[in-house]
């Protein structure tokens, strides 16, 4: 069987978005992904970019430790280098650090025929849309909203809060600059006032019980 009949008999893909925000299980449900790719014996990519070297510089890694081999690269357009023929999964994780064209990337794989699996955050530190979450959940056929714990009243959380001084828009870090919040104890201002004020304590007092967190 020629390449050429293979792409011509090649049903069109999928996008699947795994989102949240940090600390909600993107990365872990992505690796639970590719792993159940591999064991059905699916020929599996998996990218990240170079800007994330948290906690490994070519490896895919969840806050849990739970590693997943991946090509490192900084320009989107480098996975139509990497992927072939025969590649039936692409996985992407950090997707909101990549370009526009990451977009266009997933949509022309899924066209080829790959299921995309796309993990990143959807918003940023600020509360606002980051880089180009909004338009490929736009495009995705399925949706993975994930959800973290309020670290300051342990409702559900779906916002990122970062707890250092300054405002550059992307801060690669941890706990030690970033916690999970809920809508009501969210403070997107907060790394601001840190900036301005030097405050040692970033949470805020829990009103239900009587403590600084």
């Amino acid at each position: 069987m020629t390449d050429t009949y293979f792409r011509l008999t090649t049903r069109p893909g999928w996008i699947e978005v795994i989102t949240g925000c940090m600390f909600s299980g993107k990365s872990e449900e992505l690796i639970r992904q590719i792993r159940r790719a591999e064991l059905a014996r699916q020929n599996v990519k998996v990218f990240k970019p170079k800007i994330d070297d948290r906690y490994s510089k070519d490896e895919v890694a969840s806050h849990n430790n739970n590693k997943s081999p991946s090509i490192v690269i900084e320009n989107p357009l480098d996975i139509l280098k990497h992927v072939d023929t025969y590649t039936q999964v692409v996985g992407i994780d950090e997707v909101q650090f990549f370009s526009e064209e990451i977009v266009q990337v997933a949509h022309q794989l899924a066209e080829e025929g790959k299921r995309v699996i796309a993990a990143g955050l959807d918003t940023d530190w600020r509360g606002r849309a980051f880089g180009p979450m909004p338009e490929l959940l736009a495009q995705a056929e399925v949706i993975n909203k994930q959800y973290a714990i309020c670290m300051v009243c342990g409702e559900p959380a779906t916002r990122t809060q970062r707890l250092t001084a300054g405002e550059e828009n992307i801060l690669v870090g941890s706990t030690e600059a970033y916690e999970a919040r809920c809508r009501r104890h969210f403070d997107p201002e907060l790394s601001l006032r840190l900036q301005r004020t030097n405050l040692d304590n970033p949470r805020p007092e829990n009103p239900d019980l009587g403590l600084q967190l």
